[in-house]
Order: structure tokens, then sequence, then C-alpha cells
């Protein structure tokens, strides 16, 4: 139960990181996820606490309410993000940083001090879809699986080959006649969407939501999945997730020591790996010393 539950929490860093990935690739630093994952977790307690109707008058969440709540989270999430999207991405480098960071606080105060919202108690007795967390591991893993995909895809496609040709050289993309505001803006949404969705099953799991949940600690913590992992292929940051998110824990047996071992483990990293642990020039030696095998 505590392995699956572990488990559960994993992926949601996996996906946050995958969050933060997006607009990397078009070489936009946003740190704005834990806001729209702190909105995902909104959507999910207020119509599940407070709009009956939802609950199917059962002992059990139904399924489709919750299907319900994730596409109401991924379109509220994209508004918010096409709407902020176009002014705030005009930015860049660590202004672009500064001005989510902003965003994610100006959420955070909204969400602390709005009755709708439980202020900072939060909203508490959401209720569960899956009987334990092999259900909640069964959905994150599923959305995982598909946001991996997605990212896969990506490195395929002419959206993925132009959001690479910005990270590169923005000027050269727009010489080249690719829409590099539009590429950003999409990035931009895509990010916002995973981020909510997980935000709505991460509420459920967690039976509380807070403003707590998105917070300024929260975005420095989903960057440094993507810099321990690296952020030049979609598997850095996946990497970057399940580990740092399960660092904590699995030196639990340590005692007092774990959070200046997992300090070491965040500082050391970037100093051996400057750009992440997985790197497509990595991959490829791996690639080639398999065939060699």
């Amino acid at each position: 139960m505590r392995d699956l539950s572990l488990l559960v929490q994993m992926g949601f860093g996996a996906l946050l990181a995958l969050s933060v990935y997006l607009p990397l690739r078009c070489g936009q630093l946003s740190l704005a996820t834990p806001g729209f994952y702190a909105i995902g977790g909104y959507v999910a307690a207020l119509l599940s606490t407070r709009w009956p109707a939802l609950s199917g008058g059962g002992a059990s969440y139904p399924l489709t309410s919750l299907a319900l709540e994730l596409l109401l989270a991924a379109l509220v999430a994209g508004a918010v993000a096409l709407v902020l999207g176009r002014p705030v991405l005009q930015l860049r480098g660590i202004y672009l940083a500064i001005a989510t960071i902003a965003l994610v606080e100006i959420l955070r105060v909204l969400n602390l001090n709005m009755a709708w919202s439980g202020g900072a108690v939060g909203i508490f007795g959401i209720p569960q879809p899956f009987d334990g967390p092999a259900g909640y591991a069964l959905a994150t893993g599923l959305l995982l699986a598909l946001t991996c995909w997605l990212c896969s895809r990506l490195e395929a496609m002419r959206l993925g080959r132009a959001m690479a040709a910005i990270r590169e050289d923005e000027l050269a993309a727009r010489c080249m006649g690719i829409p590099t505001a539009d590429v950003k803006l999409i990035a931009f949404v895509l990010s916002a969407v995973i981020a909510a969705l997980t935000g709505v099953l991460a509420a459920h799991f967690l039976n509380t939501w807070n403003a707590r949940q998105g917070s300024f600690d929260a975005s420095i913590t989903t960057l440094a999945f993507v810099v321990f992992g690296g952020s030049r292929i979609w598997l850095g940051p996946v990497l970057g997730g399940l580990v740092i998110t399960a660092l904590p824990e699995l030196l639990r047996p340590v005692g007092d020591l774990r959070l200046i071992l997992f300090g070491l483990v965040i500082l050391v990293g970037p100093i051996l790996f400057p750009q992440g642990v997985i790197t497509p020039e990595g991959l490829a030696r791996i690639r080639a010393a398999v065939k060699r095998v």
C-alpha cells in the first residue's frame, strides 16, 4: 500500500516535470506549472464537494464525474494559459521566470483569501473515485504514458521541430517563417493542461486541497526535476520527476541525514551532469554500446 502511494506521487512528479519541459522545448523558462496544478486541484475539489449531483448518490465517486472534472480542468487551465500566455511569453529568460512566479503567487494569495477556496484551511473530504492507491497508480500511469507519447511524437512532428528551432535561435526561426509566438503559446497551453490534469488526480488522491499546493517552493521543486533529469529530451524530466520525488522516502532509513543527502543529490547532480542525466548524446552512446554487444 505504501509502495503504491509512493508510486502515485512519483507519477505526479514526472507529469509536473513534463509540464515544465514543454515550454523549455521552446527555450521558455516558465515556472507557472504549480499555478495550473492548483487550478486543476481546485476544479476537482469544488466540483466533487459542492456539486452533489456529481456524486451519483452512491458510496463511491463515479468515474464519469472524474472524467468531467478532467475535461473542465483542462478547459479552464487552457483558457487561462491562452489569455495570459500571449503577453507573458513576450518576455524571455529570467524575466519570463519572474513573471510566471508572480502568476503562481497571485493565484496562491487569491486562494488563501477567497471563501470559496476554504482560505488557508482549504477543502477537505474530497471523495475518492478509487478504492485504494492501485486505482490512482493506474490512472496516473495512463496519463503519464499518454503525455510521454505526446512528447515523443513532438520530436518527429513539424510542431516539435519548430519548437527546437526556436530554442536554438528564435530570430533565425522567425526569419525562416516559423510563427514563433504561436508555437510558444501552444507549448504553454499544453503545459498548463498537463499540470491541471495532474492536479485533478492529486486532489482526489490527497483527499484535501489548499493553497500550499501551488506555491513558489513547488515551482523550484518542479524545475529541479528537469534540471536533474535533463531538458533536451522528454525522458530526462520523467527520470528527474520519478527519482527526486522518491528520494526522500528512499532515504528515510538514514533518519535525520536524509534531508542533507537529498540536498547533496540536488547539488551534485547538475555539477556532474551539467545538461542533466539524460541527454540525446548520452542515449546515442548507450544505443551504440548495446548494438556492439
